[in-house]
């Protein structure tokens, strides 16, 4: 397994907020141009919104599979760390109570 980069999860957030954000631009000109429907009455930026998230779910799934998986590299290492402390602690507290 590859080591963790530090920030794995910032740049993973960031990044994925990113194809949102283009998704949602591109939603926005389809829209514009009439090659998608607009929403009905005042609802058209929601509907731009569910649209964009709905076509940037798939996408981030696809294309960010090596930062989720940095991301999750990361995760691990901090919940076994902090599992190796509390077990530490738990050993000194039991043998101090002996």
């Amino acid at each position: 397994m590859t080591t963790a980069k530090p920030g794995a999860t910032v740049r993973y957030t960031l990044m994925r907020f990113a194809i949102f954000v283009g998704c949602f631009v591109v939603a926005l000109a389809l829209v514009q141009f009439g090659i998608l429907p607009k929403g009905l009455g005042d609802s058209n930026f929601i509907w731009l919104l569910l649209l964009a998230i709905v076509i940037s779910a798939p996408l981030s799934l696809v294309l960010l599979r090596k930062q989720r998986d940095e991301m999750s590299a990361q995760i691990v290492g901090k919940v076994d760390g902090a599992k190796a402390r509390l077990e530490a602690n738990r050993s000194q507290e039991d043998s101090a109570a002996e």
